[in-house]
């Protein structure tokens, strides 16, 4: 399983493996056409973890020497402030907002419609900006904005590169919202073909992805490059809990605890994590939720009802609150649900390491996940539906402080030497700048 896994990490279009020299100053690009319009539909305000790591990228490749645009909507998704200026420039990055329906934002249909209408509110600005004769990033929020991107290039002209976050049609199908065999998945993974041909390069987040990508277009390996997210270090670092101020309102301080921080949506596997705190209910354990998604309302009725007093869920915080918030806890987790390896890449993995903290990861055998934590040494990985382990692991960890430590130490340091915003920025703009 490892060695398949470090195949791919070691192709000659992977960004995993390479190592920052602090030494070693960013290049800034120099010509004529410097112009990027990254269109994604959720950005801060949005908590939404794709929407922030595009405002740091964005604002990264800015500073390297790039001009960056950024086309997206207003809050429509994790927000707590109900509206954003409609154009705004914050470190050299022009902001520009179309209006967004919230219409079920946590709901399938809701979210399928809300998009459209983005890519729609996206096609009209990309007519009306097609003088600017920008290189488009198109990403997958919505995961069919990659066709106005299409689209651009065959009326307008306009090179794109497909940044994604999530695959689809294949999530659809594997949580169950079309069989494998509709027309529309045909339909849809025919476009995606003909989408990733023309793109100028195509970014996935992970290995497992990238192998997810080519079992569909191996005439593409060339064309795809293998990009991961990033935590800032400088935002978020180790803090002890007794010094933590969201730790002590929070009662974490005293107490082992357990946390999972994001959406809680269909993707991530909350069962095993819920069964977990069931077994240690007699524990001096804490376990607390911090996000919301599709699952949460589930998540909270099924603790009410099992009187898991030992549970807390708070809210989306701000990214201010991050490095209290995320050092709040002895353990992290992250999941992802049985079926959906290599369809999705949980972000919260990077905040995680920077924050010190060690890892349980809920994931399939052959997941990049297992790899990182493996090479990272900071954590260990489960399978779906392992709560006995899960919770003989956290139990062990309640009862060796040091470990504790020293795995959280460990995967500190994996992220100094890999997942800065500066490594992943200059990884970004190598693609990109190759394309201007």
């Amino acid at each position: 399983m490892l060695d398949h896994t470090e195949s791919h990490l070691s192709h000659a279009h992977s960004f995993a493996g390479r190592s920052h020299h602090p030494e070693r100053s960013l290049p800034i690009l120099s010509g004529i056409r410097r112009h990027v319009l990254i269109v994604t539909q959720f950005y801060p305000p949005d908590y939404a973890a794709t929407g922030q790591l595009i405002a740091e990228l964005a604002m990264h490749l800015s500073r390297m020497g790039l001009k960056m645009r950024v086309f997206t909507g207003q809050p429509g998704y994790a927000f707590d402030a109900d509206s954003a200026p409609k154009r705004e420039i914050h470190d050299k990055v022009h902001v520009q907002r179309s209006r967004v329906s919230r219409m079920w934002p946590l709901r399938i249909r809701g979210r399928a419609v809300n998009g459209l209408l983005f890519c729609l509110r996206t096609a009209v600005h990309l007519i009306r900006a097609a003088h600017r004769r920008e290189l488009l990033v198109v990403t997958s929020e919505p995961p069919y904005l990659p066709v106005m991107g299409y689209l651009a290039h065959k009326l307008l002209g306009l090179p794109y590169i497909c940044l994604i976050y999530d695959l689809y049609p294949d999530v659809a199908v594997a949580l169950d919202v079309f069989p494998a065999r509709h027309p529309l998945v045909k339909v849809w993974d025919w476009l995606n073909h003909h989408i990733w041909k023309r793109a100028e390069q195509i970014i996935v987040l992970s290995s497992s992805m990238r192998d997810r990508v080519l079992a569909k277009a191996p005439d593409l390996e060339s064309r795809i490059t293998v990009i991961p997210s990033w935590a800032d270090p400088q935002l978020i670092y180790p803090m002890e809990k007794a010094k933590n101020w969201f730790a002590q309102r929070y009662g974490c301080v005293d107490r082992f605890t357990v946390q999972y921080s994001g959406n809680l949506g269909r993707c991530h596997d909350l069962e095993t994590i819920l069964k977990t705190a069931e077994l240690l209910r007699d524990e001096p354990i804490q376990f607390v939720f911090i996000g919301r998604g599709a699952q949460l309302q589930a998540c909270m009725e099924r603790v009410a009802r099992s009187q898991l007093t030992h549970c807390r869920f708070l809210p989306y915080q701000d990214k201010a609150v991050l490095p209290y918030s995320l050092t709040a806890c002895d353990l992290a987790l992250v999941s992802i649900s049985p079926g959906l390896e290599g369809l999705v890449a949980p972000s919260k993995l990077y905040g995680i390491l920077a924050a010190g903290r060690p890892v349980a990861a809920i994931c399939e055998r052959h997941s990049y996940l297992r790899q990182i934590l493996h090479n990272a040494r900071c954590g260990q990985a489960f399978e779906s539906g392992d709560a006995v382990g899960l919770a003989d692991y956290i139990l062990a960890l309640a009862g060796n402080p040091s470990l504790v430590k020293s795995l959280g130490d460990s995967g500190r340091r994996y992220l100094d030497q890999h997942y800065t915003p500066q490594q992943v920025a200059e990884a970004y703009w190598q693609v990109l700048t190759q394309r201007i």
